[in-house]
């Protein structure tokens, strides 16, 4: 009966676990951010990730299966991040082009990010140098920008809602498309496409893939 006592764990001394748990999850997902923007997707290691983070690779473990694993849950962050910053902002302008003009600017600070430009860029290459894995890597994606993503874009910019699942990802795969070309030419020559030039090229861009047709007027 003493025995069963002890090996109860206090209210308190599992929140303070379930803390430190947290704590590391995200000290991982810092870590594995800087190796794979420093080594690309294919030549970071898992060791790498966990010692820059100050943890063993047991500890990686605890928290995620794979390199894949991580790298997804860092792209899972990044959206939800996004989500609730552009929400309120979106939601406080009242016309489609004010929301369109809006989102460019937004994606153009995005830009900015050198390492949030190199993860997406290394992820797709690595699909890409691995047909086997291209399929399986692109419908993963896909999965994740249609769970997290399209479906509150769509609620604010109705042209996306109206549309067909199909549809949207194909939108949402070409304004990534044409985001990940800015940014890499921005990060490659910024004295010639500046920020401002990059802006200017997003909205432009964004308001001929958002612009509604006919059909979707009509519904």
């Amino acid at each position: 009966m003493a025995d069963s006592k002890k090996n109860v764990e206090r209210p308190e001394a599992r929140l303070r676990r379930q803390k430190r748990g947290v704590l590391t999850r995200q000290e991982l997902l810092r870590s594995a951010r800087a190796i794979f923007a420093r080594d690309g997707f294919e030549h970071a290691r898992l060791e790498d990730i966990a010692s820059r983070a100050g943890k063993t690779r047991g500890a990686f473990y605890d928290h995620f299966k794979d390199k894949e694993d991580v790298f997804c849950a860092i792209f899972e962050e990044n959206i939800d991040r996004d989500m609730e910053e552009l929400i309120p902002l979106l939601l406080g302008l009242p016309a489609i082009e004010q929301r369109i003009d809006a989102l460019g600017e937004y994606l153009s600070e995005l830009s900015k990010d050198r390492e949030r430009i190199l993860l997406n860029l290394e992820f797709k290459l690595y699909a890409i140098r691995h047909p086997g894995e291209r399929e399986r890597l692109a419908a993963l994606h896909g999965v994740m920008r249609l769970r997290s993503c399209i479906s509150e874009l769509g609620r604010l910019l109705p042209q996306l809602g109206r549309q067909s699942t199909s549809a949207q990802l194909k939108d949402s795969l070409a304004i990534g498309g044409i985001m990940d070309g800015l940014a890499l030419n921005h990060l490659f020559d910024p004295d010639v496409l500046n920020n401002r030039e990059l802006a200017r090229y997003l909205k432009l861009c964004l308001r001929e893939a958002l612009q509604e047709t006919p059909e979707q007027k009509n519904k």
